[in-house]
């Protein structure tokens, strides 16, 4: 198993000035382009570009492959700041960032990472194809298929694999030039997954179809769809690791940063549905003053910083662990569960507080509350991630028998 790389991230004086320069443009930029985001389903291409030349697409990819290294704290962090504008920004890139490069980080070959890492530093949009029509929580599902083209033992790099099934549900899918895609190597239901092999693979290779992108209650911009493969043939040196069996575990172990970065996200938004609900509490009056001034608003807003406040220290904690090299799944789980959850809470007052100005389009209280519903789903619904925190629990405790 390659080893996994827990480097020390980029210097810290170094990551402050970044984060500094990401608030202005988040303030400055993202912000004031939501309109054209909502407008066309779509981030502007001149923004995608500056986001490139910030060097967003590249923040967790070691220096040598031309990111800037950041750590697991650090990248969470950014994805945080990041967070605040519409959720089409930090989609557009966190499936690279976070996942993908975490898969390839954690389990790739150094071909693979001398192929793949420099392009996804470089902006490369990224998908990683695991849900299914017929399998998303339950992986043991997963139809798709991947078949050898010649039998084992013919030789480093002989042969290849011909991948057949559909991806549902695949953030990005519209606009990937990388994809990474999970697929069924042997026909039965091994232990562990280990019938699950990753596959790393450009988005144009022959018998790739994109579905017709899916229109959604909320998150402008951020695109999903389905992915069909028919009979796609890929090399051998598609097969993440260049072994077979190992790709649920590879999914699992990007999934944790995936929860980081949706929980830091979520995080965010509440931030700023927050501070939109408190500015509006301030400036709107009635009998006389502002409504700020309300106790029951008071208390809406005090529960909105406690609840953002005790995310933030969840996220901290699990990304500390992460970074010391410690497996992160119930952490990471119960992060992204209280995250998601607490951004629904936030946004809800948000409306709440707007009174009847908050169900307005007019107002971004009610596209905050439509936005933030879908962190509650992906990367693990919370009644799957109450599964996984507490069977995890389980294992832990029959290992202290």
């Amino acid at each position: 198993m390659p080893q996994i790389d827990h480097s020390g991230g980029m210097d810290p004086d170094t990551f402050a000035a970044f984060t500094d320069q990401l608030e202005r443009y988040v303030r400055d930029v993202l912000i004031p382009a939501e309109p054209r985001v909502l407008a066309d389903d779509a981030i502007p291409p001149e923004i995608l570009a500056e986001m490139r030349a910030l060097g967003l697409f590249g923040i967790t990819i070691p220096e040598a492959y031309g990111g800037s290294g950041m750590n697991i704290a650090q990248y969470v962090e950014t994805i945080r700041r990041l967070g605040y504008a519409a959720p089409a920004y930090r989609s557009a890139l966190s499936i690279g960032v976070g996942m993908v490069t975490s898969a390839l980080k954690n389990g790739g070959t150094d071909a693979q990472k001398a192929h793949w890492l420099p392009r996804l530093a470089a902006g490369a949009i990224a998908s990683f194809g695991l849900t299914e029509p017929g399998s998303g929580s339950d992986s043991a599902g997963l139809q798709t298929r991947a078949t050898r083209t010649a039998a084992p033992g013919s030789g480093p790099g002989a042969g290849g694999y011909r991948l057949s099934g559909t991806k549902r549900y695949i953030t990005n899918a519209p606009n990937a030039e990388v994809l990474l895609l999970m697929a069924r190597t042997h026909p039965e239901n091994l232990p562990k997954n280990a019938h699950i092999s990753a596959f790393i693979l450009a988005a144009d290779t022959p018998g790739i179809t994109i579905g017709k992108p899916d229109r959604k209650m909320g998150q402008a911009g951020a695109t999903i769809a389905d992915i069909h493969l028919d009979d796609v043939k890929v090399s051998a040196d598609a097969l993440l690791g260049g072994e077979e069996g190992k790709g649920f575990e590879y999914a699992m172990r990007s999934l944790d940063n995936g929860r980081l970065s949706v929980a830091a996200a979520a995080t965010g938004y509440a931030k700023r549905a927050l501070d939109t609900a408190l500015r509006y509490a301030a400036e709107r009056k009635a009998f006389g003053e502002p409504i700020a001034s309300f106790q029951l608003i008071q208390a809406m807003l005090a529960d909105s910083q406690a609840d953002i406040y005790a995310a933030e220290c969840m996220i901290a904690d699990a990304c500390r662990l992460a970074d010391l090299g410690q497996r992160t799944t119930i952490q990471a789980s119960a992060a992204k569960m209280f995250a998601s959850e607490m951004c629904g809470r936030v946004t809800d007052r948000c409306v709440q507080i707007h009174g009847g100005a908050g169900y307005l389009q007019e107002y971004e209280a009610e596209r905050f509350y439509r936005d933030a519903r879908l962190y509650r789903i992906y990367e693990g619904t919370t009644q799957i991630l109450q599964l996984v925190i507490a069977r995890n629990m389980l294992r832990e405790l029959d290992r202290q028998i």
